[in-house]
């Protein structure tokens, strides 16, 4: 009985080190970034050229930008020139119908907001772009957009962030 009970504590002994010495991680927040080469970023204030201005939105989605790199990432913020770059444009902000009811009328409406983004990496010029993201929500009928919006504008900075984000540091 002594000898099953020591190859049985023998097994969970050498499983417990072979689970604990191996271990794999990989890391989805500045994979691909290169910091011995690349040390700063400069994030530029959002403008707005969409026909709809919404005036707190701007600075909003430029803080949440800035944000993201902040937490995300090493690398130094800098005004002026860095090596990435980052300047976004607001150049949609629309309401569009999502889907009709049964009387005709909308019974969702789509809220899209699209953002040009033009991409500078000093140090991998071949990455660098210049190309637009779009994120939308639906909301309700019954709903007054002014009441929603701030609530939709936050899913949406979301979406964009973690967009841009991606396809800048994470290049997907």
């Amino acid at each position: 009985m002594t000898w099953i009970y020591n190859k049985s504590l023998l097994l969970v002994v050498v499983a417990l080190l072979t689970l604990t010495g191996c271990s794999i991680s990989y890391r989805f927040n500045g994979g691909t970034i290169d910091y011995t080469q690349i040390k700063s970023i400069a994030i530029s204030d959002v403008t707005n050229r969409a026909a709809i201005v919404y005036p707190r939105f701007a600075a909003s989605f430029t803080e949440a930008l800035k944000d993201m790199y902040t937490s995300r990432t090493r690398l130094a913020q800098r005004r002026g020139e860095a090596d990435l770059e980052l300047e976004c444009t607001i150049t949609g902000y629309d309401l569009s119908t999502a889907s009709v009811g049964q009387d005709n009328f909308a019974d969702r409406t789509k809220f899209t907001v699209t953002m040009q983004v033009k991409y500078t990496n000093r140090v991998n010029p071949k990455e660098s772009f210049d190309r637009s993201f779009t994120a939308y929500r639906d909301f309700r009928r019954d709903q007054q957009f002014n009441a929603v919006q701030d609530q939709l504008l936050a899913e949406i900075t979301e979406d964009l962030t973690k967009q841009i984000f991606n396809a800048t540091v994470e290049n997907w």
